[in-house]
């Protein structure tokens, strides 16, 4: 039986971590998207919303948070690689009703390089720190928020194509 799942890249031949060589691959626009959410009260999502949380502009902090850690993901993550980023883009959507019983807010993230690996581990870091960050601003009114369901949504770029989750 055969997989369609490719080998590990991080690994050599004789199963040892490595920094995948990507000397001999062209540099390409590449483009990657990642989600996530933070579940909370809805007098959290109010405070952050009317802008009066103790510690300033939620939002505005996280975003800023989000991009600097896009940038710093090769500091974080072992074997990525530092990218030239052109572009970091972190949007925030309230969700005050009960969309699938999620009050909460949803962050998104867009990273952009030229060049020749991918920006997904960018994206999804942007995104987490993002997520943390609100949750720092906001703990002391609600320590029960959760964050779930960060994963990239696209990429596009690269030998591998394009990938649109569903």
């Amino acid at each position: 039986m055969t997989s369609s799942i490719s080998p590990l890249t991080h690994f050599d031949a004789q199963g040892q971590a490595h920094m995948v060589d990507v000397a001999a691959k062209p540099a390409t626009h590449r483009i990657a998207v990642a989600g996530g959410r933070i579940q909370m009260l809805p007098e959290t999502l109010a405070l952050i919303e009317s802008g009066s949380a103790k510690k300033g502009d939620v939002l505005g902090i996280a975003r800023i948070a989000g991009i600097q850690a896009a940038k710093k993901t090769s500091e974080l993550i072992p074997l990525c690689h530092p990218l030239p980023l052109t572009r970091v883009a972190i949007d925030f959507e309230a969700a005050s009703a009960h969309v699938a019983g999620a009050i909460g807010i949803f962050c998104s993230a867009t990273v952009e390089t030229v060049g020749p690996t991918g920006v997904e581990m960018e994206a999804l870091t942007a995104v987490q720190v993002a997520l943390l960050t609100i949750y720092d601003m906001c703990k002391a009114v609600d320590r029960g928020m959760t964050i779930t369901d960060v994963r990239v949504l696209e990429k596009h770029g690269g030998k591998s194509g394009s990938f649109v989750a569903r």
